[in-house]
């Protein structure tokens, strides 16, 4: 299972660790990501999502149905 939230698409992004030296050495930024799941009630089931922060307070701001299918248009459901 790859680490990228289904609801805002976001996933991980590459940098640097910068020492007090300036000396630069690459690291990874993950996302904020766990799974929780919802009820959705539009098709009465509950729903199992892989979601980071973000994604969760789009869910809180739209509404689970918008937000599923806003995802949806953009690929980042593969449901």
């Amino acid at each position: 299972m790859s680490k990228i939230c289904q609801i805002t698409g976001k996933k991980a992004m590459v940098g640097n660790n910068v020492s007090h030296s300036k000396r630069r050495t690459k690291r990874k930024f993950d996302v904020n990501l766990f799974t929780k799941k919802f009820y959705w009630v539009e098709q009465d089931c509950w729903v199992s999502l892989n979601i980071s922060a973000a994604g969760l307070r789009t869910i809180n701001k739209l509404g689970l149905d918008a937000a599923i299918k806003m995802a949806a248009e953009k690929g980042y459901l593969n449901a």
